[in-house]
């Protein structure tokens, strides 16, 4: 198995990118705090010290350190992660990601035309290019002309997480869709 790694634009986040081997369907993130609940990898990296934040993607896994350097990291993360696909075992045990995602969104029935346009962009225009980067963003809520976005993986506390959601994110929605005035994040 072949494991390569990218820098993001965040510091604290290093993406490592698997060959010919798929993770998971839809972005799944895990933080320290679940400690790795419903996936043996995850729960393998979290003991690695200075690890916080795992995104798992379709062919990558997105590692968001909290200190030390990634010289100090990346071997440890390398191991674990190489282990685990040698084992057989998947990534995921059991996920919540089959339910409508719709039904993770909180609005207004009176707004399902405006959610379901924004999903649509979402899922079609801003996604692929966040998961470029191994972050990702989940659609929260939608109340009077605010879209709430929650910002994952190497997303999450990235220093230029401000500019992708206000330049990037609120404009292309305000754009294509009137109704939508203004986007905040959520965490």
């Amino acid at each position: 198995m072949f494991i390569q790694t990218e820098s993001t634009p965040n510091p604290n986040s290093l993406k490592f990118i698997l060959d010919d081997y798929e993770i998971c369907e839809n972005p799944i993130e895990f933080n320290r705090s679940q400690g790795g609940a419903h996936s043996l990898l995850a729960k393998e990296l979290f003991k690695i010290k200075g690890i916080e934040n795992i995104l798992f993607n379709k062919n990558c896994i997105s590692v968001n350190k909290n200190e030390f350097n990634w010289d100090q990291l990346k071997a440890s993360i390398l191991h674990v992660i190489s282990n685990h696909i040698n084992s057989g075992l998947p990534a995921i045990e059991k996920h919540d990601n089959d339910i409508s995602e719709l039904q993770n969104i909180n609005f207004d029935d009176n707004d399902l035309k405006v959610v379901n346009m924004i999903n649509s962009i979402l899922s079609s225009k801003i996604r692929p290019a966040i998961m470029q980067d191994g972050g990702d963003v989940k659609f929260v809520k939608y109340e009077k002309g605010v879209a709430y976005l929650s910002l994952k993986g190497s997303c999450a506390g990235c220093p230029s997480a401000t500019v992708t959601l206000k330049n990037g994110i609120e404009n292309m929605l305000k754009h294509h869709i009137p109704e939508v005035k203004k986007v905040e994040q959520v965490l």
